[in-house]
C-alpha cells in the first residue's frame, strides 16, 4: 500500500493533518468514521489494512438498518494515525472544513459464513469487490459489507447485515452527531437550571470537548503501571487541625502518566482508560511537564453531581460531561515528590495543572471535617476523604493516614450467580453476591433491584460466558429460587441500608458493574477506630 496519492493532495505546512507513514499492524485491526463538514457534509469510513486506512466517503453516513444501501465512494488510502485526527482543515487545502471522530473501534474480517479470515484474505475480498467484516464500535456493531458496484473502482455500497445489532427503524448518522456536538452540549448547558449554593463544592455540568467517542470502559492491561495509595474506612466525620478533607468522588480511580514520548491513563489495577475516556486522555496533552498524577474520573448529572451510573454507561451515551478530578501528584519533571508532605504536593499539583474543562484540581478544606461532611450530606454526595496534611504518598498501601467517611453506604461485591426470573421479569431475577474473607468467597445477599431493561440484558449477556455447574461458595446459600452459578469474575457496586448480624446486606441495590477492580480484591473493608 502507498500513501503517495494522500501526500500529493496535501500541503503539510498548512494543514494539521498527519503526514503519516505505512504502519505495521500491532494488535487488532482498527476502524474510524469521521464526520467531515467540507464543501459537502459526508462521513469518511476507514478500515485499517496493510498498514494504512482504506477509505470511503459515505455521503449519508453509515446505517444500522439493513434496508439502507449507503453509497460509499472509495478515496485514497490514509495513514493510520489519521484515525485520531480532529479539527479544521484550513481554506485553500484539499478537503477544507471541520473533521470530528464520529465512531471508532476494532473490526474483524469475515467470510460468507461469518468466520474470521486473515487480513491478506480480506485484502483479496476488497480487490474482488465484496468485503465483509464485523465491527466493534460505539455506534457501529455487528456485521457489515462493502460491495463494489462495478460501474467503476470507486463506487461501492456500504450495507448492514440483519443481525442482533440491526434496527428496522429509520437510521440517521446525523442524529447521533448532533447529540455529541459542542453546539448541542452548549445549548443543553444553557437550558440547565442549576441552583447556586453558598458553598459551591461541585461545579455545574460543563460542556465536553469534541473528542473520539468511547467504545468500552475496560481497555488493555498495561505492563508497566503503579498502584495508588488507598484509604481506610472510618465510621464518622471529625475535625482536626492536622487533617484536610476532600470530596469522595463516585467514579473510577485513575492514574495519569504524562511525558514527551507517551502518555498513559489507567485504572487502579492497570487497565488503560485511553479509549474509554478519550476526552480525559486528550486533555492530558495540556500538561507540559513529565508528571504522574492521581485522581478520579467522574461523569456529572444535570445538577453537576457525580453519577457512577452515567459513568458506567458512558460508552453508550456521552451526553453527560466527564471530568478528571486530580487530588495528588507523585512525580514532577520525572522526579518523585512522594516523600513531600501532602499539602506541599497539592500546591505543586495546583501549579502543574492547566486550566481545563476536563481536568480539574480537587480542592479541600482544612481542619473542619465535621461541617464539611454536613455540607456534602446536604448535596447527597457519597462522602469525604480525610487526609493527614503532612502524609507522604505510599504506593500500593492502604493506610490510616487517609480515611474515607461515607454518607451513602456503598461497597463492591462479587457476582457469583443469578436466580430465575419471575412474572414479567426478563433474563434473571436477582444476582447472588459475595465477597472474600480469608481467601474464601462468602455470601452477603442477593439483589434484584436497580436494573432496567438495558442493564438486565447487558449483565445477563456477560454472565452467559461465565456459567458453571458448581457453586463458588463453600457453604450452602439461602436463596428461594433455582440458581445458575457463574465463575466469580464480575464486580459490581452495591448500595444498601445496613449489615445484618449474619453479614447479609439489607435492601441491596445494584449500582453498576466495575472494571477497575479484580474480583479477588473484593474483601470486607478494614475499619479504623480513630
Amino acid at each position: 500500500m502507498s500513501l503517495e496519492k494522500y501526500k500529493s493532495k496535501r500541503k503539510f505546512d498548512d494543514t494539521p493533518e498527519p503526514e503519516g507513514k505505512v504502519t505495521p499492524v500491532k494488535d487488532k485491526l482498527i476502524f474510524v468514521v469521521q464526520r467531515h463538514h467540507a464543501s459537502h457534509l459526508h462521513y469518511d469510513f476507514r478500515l485499517e489494512l496493510d498498514g494504512v486506512l482504506k477509505s470511503w466517503a459515505v455521503p449519508k453516513g453509515p446505517s444500522l438498518n439493513p434496508h439502507d444501501k449507503r453509497l460509499a465512494m472509495m478515496v485514497e488510502d490514509h495513514p493510520k494515525d489519521y484515525a485520531t485526527f480532529q479539527g479544521d482543515i484550513p481554506e485553500g487545502n484539499y478537503g477544507a472544513g471541520h473533521v470530528d471522530v464520529w465512531d471508532h473501534g476494532t473490526y474483524v474480517p469475515i467470510d460468507e459464513d461469518g468466520e474470521e479470515i486473515t487480513p491478506k484474505q480480506f485484502a483479496q475480498s476488497i480487490h474482488a469487490g465484496n468485503a465483509k467484516f464485523r465491527m466493534k464500535g460505539r455506534h457501529l456493531k455487528g456485521d457489515f459489507a462493502l460491495v463494489n458496484m462495478r460501474k467503476d473502482e470507486k463506487t461501492w455500497l456500504l450495507l448492514k447485515h440483519n443481525d442482533k445489532y440491526a434496527t428496522q427503524e429509520e437510521y440517521s448518522s446525523e442524529d447521533y452527531a448532533k447529540k455529541s456536538s459542542l453546539a448541542y452540549t452548549a445549548k443543553r448547558n444553557e437550558e440547565k437550571k442549576v441552583v447556586k449554593k453558598k458553598v459551591r463544592l461541585i461545579p455545574e455540568a460543563e460542556k465536553k470537548n469534541k473528542v473520539a467517542p468511547a467504545r468500552k470502559v475496560s481497555g488493555k492491561k498495561l505492563d508497566d503501571y503503579l498502584k495508588p495509595m488507598l484509604a481506610t474506612l472510618h465510621d464518622k466525620p471529625f475535625s482536626d487541625d492536622d487533617w484536610i478533607f476532600e470530596i469522595k468522588w463516585d467514579g473510577y480511580r485513575a492514574i495519569a502518566d504524562v511525558n514527551k514520548k507517551e502518555k498513559k491513563l489507567y485504572s487502579r489495577n492497570g487497565l488503560s482508560f485511553a479509549d474509554a475516556y478519550p476526552a480525559v486522555f486528550a486533555a492530558l496533552d495540556a500538561i507540559k511537564k513529565h508528571a504522574i498524577i492521581d485522581g478520579e474520573i467522574v461523569a456529572l448529572d444535570d445538577q453537576g453531581k457525580p453519577s457512577f451510573q452515567l459513568l458506567q454507561q458512558y460508552g453508550q451515551d456521552q451526553s453527560a460531561p466527564i471530568c478528571y478530578y486530580v487530588f495528588d501528584c507523585l512525580y514532577i519533571n520525572g522526579k518523585s515528590v512522594e516523600d513531600k508532605p501532602l499539602l506541599q504536593r497539592k500546591e505543586m499539583l495546583r501549579k502543574l495543572l492547566p486550566e481545563s474543562d476536563v481536568i480539574k484540581y480537587c480542592d479541600h478544606v482544612e481542619k473542619d471535617g465535621t461541617d464539611f461532611f454536613k455540607a456534602l450530606k446536604k448535596q447527597g454526595l457519597e462522602g469525604m476523604i480525610a487526609k493527614r496534611a503532612d502524609s507522604k504518598y505510599r504506593e500500593n498501601d492502604r493506610t490510616i493516614d487517609w480515611l474515607k467517611v461515607k454518607n451513602v453506604i456503598m461497597e463492591e461485591a462479587v457476582i457469583a450467580g443469578y436466580t430465575e426470573p419471575r412474572g414479567s421479569r426478563k433474563k434473571f431475577g436477582a444476582l447472588v453476591l459475595g465477597l472474600y474473607k480469608d481467601d474464601k468467597l462468602v455470601y452477603i445477599g442477593h439483589t434484584g433491584t436497580g436494573f432496567n431493561d438495558k442493564t438486565l440484558k447487558e449483565v445477563y449477556a456477560l454472565l452467559q460466558e461465565l456459567k458453571t455447574d458448581n457453586s463458588p461458595f463453600s457453604t450452602k446459600v439461602p436463596v428461594n429460587s433455582p440458581v445458575t452459578w457463574v465463575e466469580p469474575r464480575l464486580v459490581c457496586n452495591l448500595k444498601y441500608s445496613e449489615i445484618t448480624e449474619g453479614g447479609h446486606r439489607r435492601h441491596p441495590v445494584f449500582m453498576g458493574l466495575r472494571v477497575d477492580k479484580a474480583a479477588e480484591d473484593v474483601h470486607e473493608e478494614v475499619r479504623d477506630d480513630k
